[in-house]
């Protein structure tokens, strides 16, 4: 079997503890407005086996330590479950733990269930606190979302949940107060972590001439970010 992979990234220090070893696999049922990996939408990629992804992981090893590991990213890395579950059979045999980051918009097959509960992390994405924010900025829905969610917790996964802030959509207390709802409500989750919209990808959609929803929207400033990481962190101490 092979997989097909966008992209490596080697000894990053995001998407995980640690320094890890990136890979990017192509392929997302999603279509976000603020998405940065458009380049990541189609399927094609460059194939691997999953002997040669290992042999291509295990010369970082001895930089991995006690937290550090393989993160599978995206795109949407769970579109690929069955080839997941034969890399990370591979990365068990050598002791090399993964994180998984995920949309949670694919269904639960027991592939895909295999490989998240064999997960160090999870990081999940939680786009938007309704079905009407999935639909009208992501063409999916929060309904596999919350399913890849009580799957989690069922099974204690460790899991970190992360949303992108943007700018006129979702930058403002009262428009976060519900994503803090909903992670309340699961215990697996150990930590909330909201993210910055950038402009950095904005070049992708020239490139590959493709509408761009948000051309003209600004980067969410730093300050404001800063803002309303404290104010969720302090709705969720006070639960």
């Amino acid at each position: 079997m092979e997989g097909k992979v966008h992209s490596f990234e080697s000894l990053a220090a995001v998407d995980g503890t640690g320094l890890r070893y990136g890979i990017f696999f192509v392929g997302c049922p999603l279509r976000c407005a603020y998405c940065h990996n458009p380049d990541t939408w189609n399927a094609q990629g460059t194939p691997y086996t999953a002997e040669e992804l290992l042999n291509k992981i295990i010369r970082f090893v001895p930089y991995f330590k006690e937290t550090g590991g393989v993160t599978f990213s995206g795109g949407e890395p769970l579109l690929q479950a069955e080839f997941l579950l034969e890399l990370t059979a591979l990365l068990n045999e050598h002791g090399i733990r993964y994180v998984v980051d995920t949309s949670g918009s694919v269904p639960l097959t027991a592939s895909a269930k295999q490989v998240l509960k064999g997960a160090q992390t999870v990081l999940l994405d939680v786009k938007f606190a309704s079905e009407k924010g999935y639909q009208a900025y992501t063409g999916g829905s929060i309904t596999p979302v919350m399913e890849t969610l009580r799957f989690l917790q069922q099974e204690n996964v460790p899991t970190v949940v992360r949303t992108v802030v943007v700018p006129n959509i979702n930058d403002s207390k009262e428009r976060l107060a519900p994503y803090v709802d909903i992670v309340r409500g699961f215990p697996c989750i150990k930590e909330y972590e909201l993210l910055a919209f950038h402009t950095m990808g904005f070049q992708k959609y020239e490139k590959l001439g493709i509408q761009n929803p948000l051309a003209g929207t600004p980067a969410l400033p730093p300050d404001r970010l800063a803002e309303l990481q404290a104010f969720v962190n302090e709705k969720l101490k006070g639960e």
